[in-house]
């Protein structure tokens, strides 16, 4: 836990910077391994989210502080990434919106306010995910406490599993990233363990989502030059045809990758392709393989 003191950084104000680096590496390289330990739970979250989404439900992170600013890190790159709604990945943040850039002196202590951002926004048919590196947040534990009440589904990402946060939800996911090599400073290891942990879940319920072909985001919208080229190569790739094809086929689609996908792959017009990806729910892969 952050709390506590670790030995190997005793005496790191005496060192020298390649130093100081080795000890904080030697300390990263172990929360790959404590995010492991935590594959099974990871994966039944994923399952659950995904069931929830599938069925109209949105998912929220919440959380204060380092681990509001991760869990926005996370829900922000989805629209972008998976073209999914804004809306559909939500932070509830102690201190709201101001709190992302700027400390909100009493912000993680105001269980009111995250009882009334939860009534505002959450739904029975919603996932909450309250992350919270000690799992004492009072914010994050009433923010799941109320979820709860609602009978949304519930999930914690912290690193102590016999914490209150961790007895309040449904789904615990809990790497004991052990102690920081700065005592306290949970923006370390728990921080790192805490963006791993989102990166997979966010990332599992997209591909659940059917967002993701292969191992291509072929909903990501080409809005620069940048992802123009990457969405041509997507679709070279995923319908095999050639560049000249998948620019056309790019260009007809107004550049979604998926329309593209199909039209270059199955030589119709865009209006064909929307209505064969209509006829399948929008599952790239059951199109290209019937």
């Amino acid at each position: 836990m952050s709390q506590e003191r670790l030995e190997a950084s005793l005496d790191i104000d005496l060192r020298s910077a390649r130093e100081i680096v080795r000890i904080i590496q030697e300390q990263d390289a172990l929360v790959a391994g404590a995010v492991a330990a935590e594959a099974d739970r990871i994966a039944h979250a994923i399952d659950q989210i995904a069931e929830r989404v599938l069925h109209g439900g949105r998912l929220f992170y919440a959380g204060a502080g380092t681990s509001g600013r991760i869990a926005m890190l996370d829900a922000s790159e989805l629209p972008p990434t998976y073209g999914i709604d804004p809306s559909l990945v939500r932070v509830l943040m102690a201190g709201g919106e101001r709190a992302f850039l700027h400390a909100v002196e009493g912000a993680e202590d105001d269980e009111e306010a995250a009882i009334a951002a939860v009534n505002a926004e959450v739904k029975a048919e919603d996932a909450v995910v309250g992350i919270a590196a000690s799992g004492t947040t009072p914010y994050t534990v009433a923010a799941i406490r109320r979820a709860n009440m609602l009978g949304a589904l519930t999930v914690a990402v912290t690193s102590n599993a016999n914490s209150p946060l961790a007895s309040e939800a449904d789904i615990v996911i809990a790497p004991n990233s052990g102690a920081e090599v700065i005592m306290g400073s949970s923006r370390m290891k728990s921080g790192t363990a805490q963006k791993l942990v989102l990166n997979t879940l966010s990332t599992g319920v997209m591909i659940r989502l059917g967002r993701v072909y292969s191992n291509l985001m072929i909903d990501m919208p080409a809005t620069n030059e940048k992802l123009r080229n990457r969405a041509v190569r997507m679709v070279e790739l995923a319908a095999g045809v050639q560049r000249p094809a998948a620019v056309q086929a790019i260009r007809d689609a107004e550049g979604n990758v998926k329309l593209a996908t199909v039209i270059a792959q199955k030589k119709m017009t865009a209006d064909d392709a929307r209505s064969l990806l209509a006829a399948h729910n929008g599952n790239l892969r059951e199109v290209l393989e019937t």
